[in-house]
């Protein structure tokens, strides 16, 4: 990629707002961000390492090898219940629409 490509692909959409929206909130903000897109900076690459971070840390237990076991066991068990469930409902739903269908064939027969 040429210098000129890779000073241009810093300037997208998302980076020009950011830096709008820091001149609005604070103007040493907006600065901070034009520095940062001009000495290099992507604030599209910026945001998504952050959230990259963030779901790092999310998929990490609390540190309590207790709570950890616990939540897993809890989770599991509540998804076991949530596809019990739904078996459930579906089951209402074919006897539902049976009983229908056969009360229908039963009155169908009854008017011929």
């Amino acid at each position: 990629m040429t210098a000129l490509a890779q000073r241009s692909s810093r300037w997208t959409p998302l980076g020009v707002a950011a830096m709008i929206l820091g001149f609005l909130v604070w103007w040493p903000l907006g600065f901070a961000v034009l520095a940062y897109i001009l000495w290099g900076g992507s604030i599209d690459q910026l945001l998504k390492d952050t959230i990259d971070q963030f779901k790092t840390k999310a998929t990490y237990g609390s540190g309590n090898a207790a709570f950890d076991d616990y939540r897993k066991q809890t989770l599991k068990r509540l998804e076991e219940e949530q596809a019990e469930f739904a078996d459930y409902v579906e089951r209402l739903r074919q006897a539902r629409d049976q009983e229908e269908f056969d009360r229908f064939m039963s009155e169908r027969r009854t008017q011929s």
